[in-house]
């Protein structure tokens, strides 16, 4: 029975043109796609999860901790605002009436619409087996699931992940990185069935194991039971079982159809839609894994932007006459560090298969009638738009080996206008080339901005920087944009914050849309707020990386490392007894010296940071931000027989000058008391060294992946005169360094010779000091004290976003939005 909306709601009935259920990767490219053809139609987003569209493909990087849920966001929130999209989030669109076009939130809110697009995605499938609702057994689909699975993962754990397609694969491998014990048990005879044969997914298996990730293939679990002693025990159909302390779910997809099926549309295994995506109601359309056409399903992302092209004309562009025939399945992604493609069938009529068993390379293609109809790369996947596009038209194939081995030698020349080279946004070769022509872009960073092309999982950006130099003639320019998307540069956008007086990012990206597409400028925008206010401005802390915004550094199993603030590498017996203190009490697994002389704590949780801290009671020692971070010295003068001069002394002082500032990347310095250089103070950002008759100061030298010796900036006779010196550089780079550039590549850029002229002048050093005094007087010396006033209350919890408060975007009168007098919005 079709379920209606109730009557007589206490809540203001609000309308919109298109009103789009669901926040996922579907909900996101229909707005786009609208939004392309049309910029005046009325649009709203109903979101039953408490955040706006993310990249549930990139889930594993949460799982690990490769990335906070912010950092997977489609697109900042200035862009809905900036294209006019009215949001509810944390709203659950309970009732549909397509008949009188009336939508109803859980929260009693009544929304009319002219047309409504299903993206309402799917459920992870659960077996009905007993035991999957116990304590430790997780499904593996949201954000919140990875939360409640990390608070469990820790090293050494034994975690069975139930499911041996791309979703449990990828669950395995984020468990793994977090030192967790895996065992990947699979129902079928191989892993990734419906993807790869048997020869393909023997070498797949092979390299999982080699990474160890135990496989246990052709067991069926019939019991998940509680084992006072060990956890938990899987039951299999054989008779034999395994225990483990965490158990994941991974096994498939369920396409929601629930509000659908209440509003009386038809549905089979998913909301059945035409060739138009229209439902079987013509004012409800369906796209994404809900949708059902001609009896598919698909559980897999490139056939999401298809259809949302397709639903698009359809609502607002009805003259395209688009059709959607329906898609060939893709998926290039890596899976537990393999690289792989898989197109199309896996299996047919006649194959050719080329296999390296050591290198674990296996190359497939498949042709049925004599066409391509799938191809399988596994671990080489060169030339794989080709045999995609190729398998997408069907091409006659009369040597199948002779076309895998020209996909081997195909360049970007070779292919298509129509070969699609991003699967993750569904970007083809002739709209990256369109968008490098008409908007003059020169860099790969400006065409990933502009195109979405490589802004997924980036494993095309090669095949878009080959695009960009044949499009230019080999010729790109590589300029520097701090936006890229809006084609802004650092000095564009800082006169502009200097001209009106901007305070935040948010005022910012409202005055000229920096950071309001695709958001990762974002930290590179705080930087600049927070420099060109010289730290008098206002901190929005989402716009901030995971590390600044819990003043810690993420490792890569997801924990984080405490380093308390040393000045010049020395310490007392008694911070040296509190450290040893904490690393007991909380039972920190590994305690070292860092590279800077300070003592790195290891390991720690994020819940476990504010009280860490607060039993330290020393200040942060800012090793995890793009900041100044230590000052190493050497013995010195007081006790060295070499030493001319009194490192430690000085090295103190500059840290105790210069900490607590950020900078455009991190910023490490030394100071050594001879030439023999004992600090390393010669490939430091800022290296000072005692000589003969006073000091030398060095600039731009590196140690990491490349090696070079600073620039000689000057000779002083005293440390107060080298002290200051430094100061002024620091400023200099502060002000005109790019974000992201090390001191290193600066100097390199602007030349010594520059750089001197600046610090070394008396006028113009004086501003510089001046302008470092006053962001110096402003910087917070320890932002630990945050352990008692929390920014938000998730801050230190285990999923650390602020959701999203929900908002009455479409609601008449509603501040900020524009209406017609009658709650539409437009």
């Amino acid at each position: 029975m079709k379920r209606t909306c109730a009557n007589g709601a206490s809540r203001p009935l609000v309308s919109t043109d298109i009103l789009v259920v669901g926040g996922g990767i579907a909900g996101q490219a229909v707005l786009e796609e609208i939004r392309r053809r049309d910029t005046d139609v009325g649009l709203a987003l109903a979101c039953a999860e408490p955040h706006l569209p993310y990249d549930r493909v990139s889930l594993g990087k949460l799982l690990d901790d490769r990335a906070a849920l912010d950092e997977l966001r489609l697109r900042p929130d200035e862009w809905y605002r900036e294209h006019r999209v009215a949001t509810l989030v944390g709203r659950k669109v309970v009732a549909l009436d397509p008949d009188s076009g009336l939508a109803e939130l859980d929260d009693g809110q009544r929304i009319a619409f002219e047309r409504a697009v299903l993206c309402t995605g799917s459920d992870p499938l659960v077996p009905p087996i007993p035991g999957v609702a116990l304590d430790g057994v997780h499904v593996f689909r949201s954000p919140e699931d990875c939360a409640r699975i990390r608070a469990q993962a820790r090293a050494g754990v034994r975690v069975c992940v139930i499911g041996g397609g791309l979703l449990g694969l990828e669950a395995a491998r984020g468990l793994v990185d977090r030192g967790c014990e895996v065992t990947v048990v699979h129902l079928m005879d191989r892993l990734m069935e419906r993807q790869l044969d048997p020869a393909a997914a023997e070498l797949l298996a092979a390299r999982i194991e080699e990474l160890g990730v135990r496989v246990l293939l052709s067991h069926e679990t019939t019991a998940i039971e509680r084992d006072v002693a060990r956890g938990l025990r899987l039951r299999f159909a054989d008779g034999s079982s395994l225990p483990c302390d965490l158990c994941v779910i991974s096994i498939g997809i369920r396409p929601r159809t629930e509000l659908a099926r209440a509003a009386g549309l038809e549905c089979g295994r998913g909301v059945v839609v035409d060739d138009r995506l229209v439902t079987s109601h013509e004012r409800v359309l369906a796209v994404g894994e809900c949708a059902e056409h001609r009896g598919v399903v698909y559980g897999i992302v490139a056939p999401i932007h298809e259809q949302a092209r397709v639903a698009a004309a359809t609502l607002v562009a009805p003259a395209d006459d688009l059709r959607y025939e329906g898609s060939i399945p893709s998926t290039r992604l890596k899976v537990m560090g393999v690289d792989l493609v898989c197109i199309g069938r896996p299996q047919a009529e006649r194959a050719v298969a080329v296999a390296d068993a050591e290198r674990r390379v296996y190359r497939k293609l498949c042709v049925d009638e004599g066409r391509a109809v799938g191809a399988i790369l596994l671990g080489d996947t060169r030339g794989h738009e080709l045999l995609q596009e190729a398998i997408r038209g069907g091409r006659e194939v009369d040597d199948p080996l002779a076309l895998l081995a020209e996909a081997s030698k195909a360049s970007a020349a070779d292919l298509p206008d129509s070969a699609q080279i991003c699967n993750c946004n569904g970007v083809c070769k002739g709209e990256i080339l369109a968008a490098i022509r008409e908007r003059g872009l020169g860099s790969t960073q400006e065409v990933v901005a502009v195109t979405r092309a490589g802004a997924g999982c980036g494993s095309c950006k090669p095949l878009v920087s080959e695009l960009l130099a044949l499009e230019r003639g080999g010729v790109a320019e590589e300029p520097t944009y701090l936006c890229p998307c809006k084609r802004q540069t650092r000095e564009q956008l800082a006169a502009l914050c200097r001209e009106r007086e901007i305070t935040s990012v948010g005022a910012l990206a409202a005055a000229c849309g920096a950071g309001s597409e695709c958001g990762a400028c974002k930290p590179g925008l705080a930087y600049l707020v927070s420099e060109v206010n010289q730290n008098r401005h206002r901190e929005e802390r989402h716009a901030r990386f995971i590390n600044d915004r819990v003043h810690a550094n993420i490792q890569r199993d997801g924990t984080f490392s405490v380093v308390p603030r040393m000045r010049g590498g020395v310490t007392t017996p008694e911070e040296l007894r509190r450290i040893a203190d904490v690393a007991e009490k909380y039972q920190v697994p590994l305690v070292k010296l860092t590279g800077g002389q300070r003592i790195d704590l290891l390991g720690v949780r994020k819940e476990q940071l504010p009280a860490i801290w607060e039993d330290l009671g020393m200040p942060s020692g800012h090793a995890y931000a793009k900041a100044v971070r230590t000052v190493k010295t050497c013995v010195g003068s007081d006790f060295c027989r070499f030493g001319l001069g009194d490192s430690i002394r000085l090295g103190i002082e500059l840290e105790r000058e210069m900490e607590g500032l950020y900078c455009p990347h991190k910023v490490k310095s030394a100071v050594s008391g001879c030439p023999r250089n004992c600090a390393e103070a010669y490939v430091k950002d800022i290296g000072i060294v005692a000589v003969e008759g006073g000091w030398e100061i060095y600039v731009g030298g590196a140690a990491g992946s490349r090696v070079r010796k600073g620039d000689l900036l000057a000779r002083v006779e005293t440390a107060e005169e080298a002290k200051r010196l430094a100061i002024t550089f620091l400023q200099y780079y502060r002000e005109n360094g790019e974000y992201l550039e090390r001191t290193y590549d600066f100097v390199e850029r602007v030349g010594i010779d520059t750089v001197k002229r600046a610090v070394l002048d008396p006028e113009e050093g004086a501003r510089l000091r001046e302008r470092f005094a006053i962001a110096k007087a402003a910087c917070d010396p320890d932002p630990w004290r945050e352990r008692k006033h929390p920014v938000h209350p998730k801050q230190f919890a285990e999923l650390d976003t602020e959701p999203e408060q929900p908002r009455l975007a479409v609601a008449a009168g509603a501040p900020g939005e524009k209406g017609d007098g009658e709650g539409r919005v437009r």
